[in-house]
């Protein structure tokens, strides 16, 4: 198995983040599978590492990456070491993050071209990475196919105009990382730019119009972001494939760190689901 890890790229506002690359040298080309993670995530959290290498060995090149303002630094991957570079995060940011990874594939010179199949490449995205992940690939055409993982339905749903005027007012409003116990901020940007931005992020229409296949998996238990989100996306995308992991919670059985020498069961059903799905198209 062959590991790239923390190649770095200039993402939004000229910000560097990092990237691993992960495959099994064959001599024979393979689809590649981008992975975004979520809110208050990085690509180093927990099990992301052993799932990628289980996708390595089922025949694929994965790649996850930072997005750039996710607030952990390239000489502290694993902290949230710089709070402004969150507060200035949007959504917007994240989608020329995705651009920047899709447009390096192109461009790279650390896969063999043997190696891998630039025809085929699929984007997964977690949680709130799910929507950033259905609306880059509705216009990207360089994606054939998009994957979320207990993703939320839409990007606006934690918004109320009591939140917003508070938020308007004090230009932050911070929010408790229970692991880290940081507060981590989010300045009004972010609201500014999602309303300036709607349209384009309108991931309802986004389904509506997305001509590519979607694979939806969730959780049965996720305390997180419930069921009805998941049946929320597949009802704009009927022809989506939607399949529930019975039990399984936000992140599938996975922790931070993760030290286990095998996948949770129900983290293997996920990458079962996903390879299942990728191998029929």
């Amino acid at each position: 198995m062959v590991k790239i890890n923390n190649i770095i790229l200039n993402g939004a506002a000229n910000r560097p983040f990092a990237l691993d690359v992960v495959f099994t040298e064959t001599g024979e080309r393979k689809p590649i599978i981008v992975f975004a993670h979520g809110f208050k995530g990085f690509k180093d959290w927990g099990h992301w590492e052993a799932i990628g290498e289980a996708f390595a060995k089922a025949g694929f090149v994965f790649v996850k990456f930072n997005f750039s303002h996710n607030g952990v630094t390239i000489e502290k991957p694993l902290d949230f070491a710089d709070l402004e570079a969150f507060g200035q995060n949007n959504y917007m940011k994240e989608i020329v993050d995705i651009g920047v990874v899709t447009d390096w594939l192109f461009e790279q010179k650390d896969i063999p071209e043997t190696e891998i199949d630039s025809t085929k490449i699929t984007v997964i995205g977690h949680s709130r990475g799910g929507p950033i992940a259905i609306l880059k690939g509705l216009r990207d055409e360089r994606i054939t196919s998009v994957i979320t993982w207990a993703s939320v339905h839409q990007l606006d749903y934690w918004y109320n105009e009591q939140l917003i005027e508070q938020w308007r007012k004090d230009g932050v409003w911070n929010i408790l990382n229970g692991r880290t116990k940081q507060q981590m901020p989010l300045y009004f940007q972010l609201y500014e730019s999602t309303i300036e931005n709607k349209d384009w992020l309108d991931v309802q229409a986004a389904l509506t119009q997305l001509d590519k296949p979607l694979l939806i998996l969730h959780g049965s238990d996720d305390p997180a972001v419930p069921v009805f989100a998941a049946e929320q996306l597949h009802s704009w995308k009927k022809d989506a494939k939607m399949y529930i992991i019975e039990g399984a919670n936000h992140v599938f059985g996975g922790s931070h760190p993760f030290n286990d020498s095998q996948l949770p069961g129900h983290s293997q059903e996920l990458v079962k689901q996903c390879v299942s799905f990728l191998r029929d198209l």
